[in-house]
């Protein structure tokens, strides 16, 4: 018994050894991280060169659960409440609405490739309906995609959010299955989705709140307090899940509310959770990979591919449209949240709940997903950046990258320590002045540590010490990182820079360009959102006179907050604009052009109907007032006569005999 929990040890241990150094090879390549630990496991399972036989499919999902809960929380936590009041519109309606979409049109799907029972199909649906959190979380941060922040927003928010629902409608049909359905599904559905997020969503605030009251008000050793996080964390979603709520749900609303509130040693948390989950992504990936047979693939692979290019050209697609349709993302943004709807641990996970209560089918269905979840890691997860290329999403970084370091001031929540190393090519390096609100406390230069009144300027290469609020450390970043690859370039975003409420009329008389009529009393930003359609991204070129007004800076709106200025007028390449996905005001405008058509129609067959029948009561006229011609026809006769006979006293033709006249013959009464 000791050896053979030695042995498990051991190649638990070497498997995780394994899985960080492939890492390496990952990042080489371009090939999604989270992929080569999946093939971590698979090549060490029954079927690899590993020989692991590896069946327990209980203690997998176990596992599993209790990473992914570990994962939720810290994506909670790190998600900020600016980033959630940017997207918690379109991604809360993605995380429900969309996840319902999509299981309804995989599940038909399935339906007909498998040949399996409708809630069977529906079933899977609901397995392969939620993006992975992991992957999105480590393709967009890691991999350093810059995107604007209402997108990046809403795609971290939604695949935070979105695993609980897929989770309530996995068990809620699999118990359906197995007591075999009821008079009316939807209805029990519904009930049982209010029970569990309305549940989860109360137990995690209460749960967050405790928390939070907790950190601050016991004292307790600093390298405990992230242990006893961890630990409220799994308690809550233990507690939460055996009282029927989603227990998912609760330990991301937690997380959520603990990393936005004034929580002693969160700099200390936030670091402890950065390891955590990612030992937590390394199990979860590898035992799933171990529990997978890649011999039994064979029979699935084909409808297994089938469905995932289902999910990635249809059903992801038209989930995200109908849901991002009122919020009015650009059709490249739509493309794009569409593209990176990647599945994950999350899919294959949900897809043991099958096999662990017994359905006939849950074999099928967790071979299935398996291979869905590896075509649409390969498939999306290696092209995520080529498609954001592809699409010009992509917008340069405002700075480079910064050498920091946090730490927290013991017994303060509202102040923190920075420490930057700066660089040689920094603002501050190049004799930019600190802001009064962010003087050194300390520097250390060569290994002497030094005053900042009696260091003199700031040299490249010191360790600066700064006492700030948290929410400033942003704004230090621009002032000690190095410069970003196109962040000032001068061709990308102009010589000069103008806020955006500065007015056209100001900056013709500056650089002596003519002013289109009406224009004098309009700022630069309205001038750009009258002419682009309000659909702004950074870099965009709009030419003025003799100059190019171009988009420095945007907000979560797209409304521009900053305007550079190029004097010399460039060839652009024009912004691909995608033929599909169009928003809800393109949709209002195509639906006002086409009634504007169809209006315009009716009033010119109206006007062709008129002017026909004016041509006919014309020519009729034209026969009547010539009776002798020649060319009149036989009807045209009896039409004449017929109004020669209703005429009184008109003198008959010569040679004929005189009509009398209709009536009885008598004359009037005098």
């Amino acid at each position: 018994m000791i050896e053979s929990m030695n042995l498990v040890i051991l190649i638990a241990s070497i498997l995780v050894v394994v899985a960080v150094f492939t890492s390496l090879v990952s990042f080489r390549v371009g090939a999604p991280l989270l992929l080569v630990f999946l093939f971590v496991g698979l090549g060490a399972g029954e079927d690899g060169i590993g020989g692991i036989m590896f069946d327990n499919a209980p203690l997998a999902y176990f596992i599993g659960s209790i990473a992914l809960a570990l994962i939720l929380f810290d994506s909670g936590f790190e998600t900020q409440l600016r980033t959630l009041r940017i997207a918690a519109g379109p991604s809360l309606v993605l995380a429900t609405i969309g996840v319902m979409i999509t299981t309804g049109v995989i599940g038909g799907v399935t339906w007909l490739v498998l040949d399996v029972p409708w809630l069977v199909a529906l079933l899977f649906g609901a397995i392969v309906s939620s993006t992975d959190a992991a992957a999105v979380f480590f393709l967009l941060r890691v991999g350093g995609i810059n995107l604007r922040d209402r997108t990046r927003s809403t795609l971290e928010v939604e695949s935070g959010s979105n695993d609980p629902m897929a989770v309530f409608l996995t068990i809620s049909l699999v118990e359906l299955i197995i007591l075999g359905g009821g008079e009316n599904i939807a209805l029990e559905l519904l009930q049982r989705f209010i029970l569990q997020i309305g549940l989860g969503g109360i137990f995690g605030l209460a749960g967050g709140y405790a928390l939070v009251w907790m950190i601050n008000r016991v004292k307790l050793e600093p390298g405990l307090v992230p242990i006893i996080t961890m630990a409220l964390a799994l308690s809550l979603f233990g507690a939460t899940s055996i009282l029927g709520g989603s227990g998912f749900l609760a330990v991301y609303v937690a997380g959520l509310y603990a990393g936005n509130s004034k929580m002693q040693m969160s700099v200390g948390v936030r670091r402890f959770q950065h390891v955590t989950t990612w030992l937590a992504q390394i199990a979860m990936f590898v035992t799933l990979g171990l529990l997978a047979t890649p011999s039994e693939f064979g029979e699935v692979i084909v409808p297994g591919v089938i469905l995932a290019l289902v999910l990635v050209f249809i059903a992801r697609p038209v989930a995200v449209w109908l849901c991002l349709m009122f919020f009015n993302f650009s059709r490249n943004d739509t493309a794009f949240i569409s593209w990176v709807g990647l599945r994950g641990a999350v899919s294959i996970l949900l897809a043991i709940v099958p096999m662990v209560e017994g359905v006939p089918e849950g074999q099928l269905l967790f071979n299935t997903a398996f291979i869905v979840v590896i075509t649409s890691l390969l498939l999306q997860g290696w092209t995520i950046r080529k498609v954001a290329n592809w699409l010009g999403i992509i917008v340069p970084p405002r700075h480079g990258p910064v050498d920091r370091i946090d730490l927290e001031l013991p017994g303060n929540a509202n102040q923190e320590i920075v420490v930057y190393r700066v660089h040689d090519a920094s603002a501050v390096a190049t004799g930019q002045r600190i802001p009064r609100w962010a003087r050194p406390s300390l520097i250390l230069r060569d290994g002497a540590s030094l005053r900042p009144h009696s260091a003199g300027p700031i040299q490249a290469g010191d360790q600066v010490y700064i006492i700030t609020p948290p929410r400033h450390v942003e704004l230090l970043d621009q002032l000690f990182a190095g410069p970003a690859e196109g962040a000032n370039d001068v061709e990308l975003f102009g010589d000069f820079s103008f806020p955006a409420d500065t007015r056209i009329a100001d900056i013709a008389r500056l650089y002596g360009f003519a002013l289109a009529d009406n224009d004098a009393e309009l700022t630069v930003a309205e001038i750009m959102e009258r002419e682009l359609a309000g659909d702004l991204e950074l870099g965009d070129r709009l030419p003025y006179g003799t100059v190019e007004l171009i988009v420095r800076r945007t907000d979560d709106e797209h409304g521009v907050i900053e305007v550079g200025l190029a004097v010399e007028q460039q060839k652009t390449k024009p912004k691909r604009r995608i033929p599909i996905f169009q928003s809800r005001s393109e949709l209002l405008a195509i639906w006002k052009d086409w009634q504007k058509r169809r209006r315009a129609e009716k009033n010119a067959a109206l006007r062709d109907q008129t002017s026909s029948t004016a041509k006919i009561a014309k020519a009729a006229t034209d026969e009547i007032d010539l009776p002798d011609s020649p060319d009149m026809s036989d009807t045209s006769d009896d039409m004449i006569d017929d109004v020669a006979d209703d005429a009184v006293g008109e003198t008959p033709k010569e040679g004929a005999e005189p009509t009398k006249p209709k009536g009885n013959g008598k004359s009037p009464s005098k």
